[in-house]
């Protein structure tokens, strides 16, 4: 006759199991919260590195799963017309497995169980989600969205282009891809990219109530006639005007400069740091420039280079990279020509103005002249900015010592 289990023997058979397995969600799910609260070096032969990329790659492989759920209100429309998805699929196929194998192997091995088990658990629910086969119904195509599928293919598509760069030509050698801070700028990062709708809806509504009085059909068509690479360096030209004076403004009214001190107070320039910006900022500006660009009429294929341009200036030139670039330095704004630009170096305070020609600044007389070497820090002199996005975007609000 067997002899009966006590009760509080089988509680206890029953509980301390689960006690485990909550005890050991808690520890991956810690593991991974303090990771990202962290910067430093990721240390090779730890797990650490290919656990980082299998949670992120798992992490965007389940975002991607969403906005195949609702690709009305998460996908960019702009963007659904020009990609196929099936090659969409095909990625998200392949960052699946890529991530789910990285995560299991590191589990077994016991390198980074906690981060790599997280990383494995968001590949599951990606999966049990409908993974890459995921269908997609007829839905309307004028709703309001967030740019969810721009963030996941810019992050992905900027990470691999430029930390390679940064890597191959860096301007500061050793210097980390997660440095301090990084975790404010990727929220920077993440935020400008999922309000690109309200952005762009806000942007063309003061365009046209602000500048539609001002656009001819002579005018448009005159400047339609030009040839295409004439017409694009002349609609570069036009934007980088409108830019170089509406930053120099940014910087001489104090008023104004209490919003562009947020993009100023980065104190390591790399890929991510451009991202730094208040949103009234980001509006404002891109109202002024596009406005002119609308009054004057571009063609739609210029105007989509310019995009693709200004878009990848935008970040190459915050990058940690230098590249010999000789003459073209006095033509072209560099990432040599923008670092010194964010320098809280006394020579360099309101300097380098321009963002896509560097003649601008030699021409009014706003460029660093015969400065040899790199800047020695950056940020806001003073160091009084907040660190945190939330902190950041109240910042110009609050009283001002």
């Amino acid at each position: 006759m067997k002899p009966e289990v006590p009760e509080k023997s089988l509680g206890k058979i029953l509980v301390d199991p689960a006690k485990a397995v909550l005890g050991n969600v808690a520890g991956a799910v810690s593991e991974t919260t303090e990771l990202l609260d962290q910067s430093g070096p990721l240390k090779p032969g730890t797990g650490l590195a290919s656990g980082v990329l299998a949670l992120t790659l798992s992490f965007l492989c389940l975002l991607g799963v969403i906005a195949f759920h609702f690709p009305q209100y998460l996908t960019t429309p702009e963007l659904r017309k020009n990609y196929s998805p099936d090659v969409i699929r095909h990625i998200l196929f392949a960052a699946l497995v890529l991530s789910g194998v990285i995560s299991t192997l590191n589990v077994l091995l016991n390198r980074r169980r906690g981060l790599n088990a997280v990383a494995a658990t968001l590949v599951i629910a990606a999966v049990a989600l409908g993974g890459s086969h995921v269908p997609i119904a007829d839905f309307p195509d004028h709703t309001p969205y967030i740019g969810l599928d721009w963030f996941i293919l810019d992050l992905l598509g900027s990470t691999i282009i430029f930390v390679v760069i940064e890597k191959l030509f860096p301007l500061y050698k050793g210097q980390l891809i997660f440095r301090r801070e990084w975790q404010t700028d990727m929220v920077h990062f993440a935020v400008n990219h999922f309000i690109v709708g309200l952005a762009l809806l806000t942007v063309n509504f003061a365009i046209h109530r602000l500048f539609g009085w001002m656009a001819h059909d002579s005018v448009r068509d005159f400047v339609q006639s030009i040839y295409f690479l004439p017409q694009l360096l002349l609609c570069i030209l036009a934007a980088d005007l409108v830019q170089y004076w509406t930053h120099r403004a940014y910087h001489e009214i104090p008023f104004l400069w209490r919003f562009h001190a947020v993009h100023h107070s980065v104190k390591t320039m790399d890929w991510l740091a451009g991202s730094r910006q208040h949103i009234l900022e980001l509006i404002c500006t891109r109202v002024g420039v596009l406005g002119a660009l609308y009054v004057l009429g571009f063609d739609k294929a210029v105007m989509d280079v310019y995009i693709i341009v200004v878009g990848f200036q935008a970040v190459f030139n915050h990058a940690n990279v230098h590249l010999p670039w000789g003459p073209f330095k006095y033509l072209i704004v560099t990432p040599d020509f923008h670092h010194w630009h964010h320098s809280s170096d006394d020579v360099a305070i309101d300097k380098n103005y321009a963002a896509h020609y560097a003649f601008l600044d030699h021409f009014f007389g706003t460029a660093i002249k015969g400065q040899t070497g790199f800047p020695e820090k950056y940020g806001v002199v003073g160091d009084y900015m907040p660190d945190g996005f939330v902190r950041q975007q109240m910042s110009p609000f609050r009283s001002q010592k």
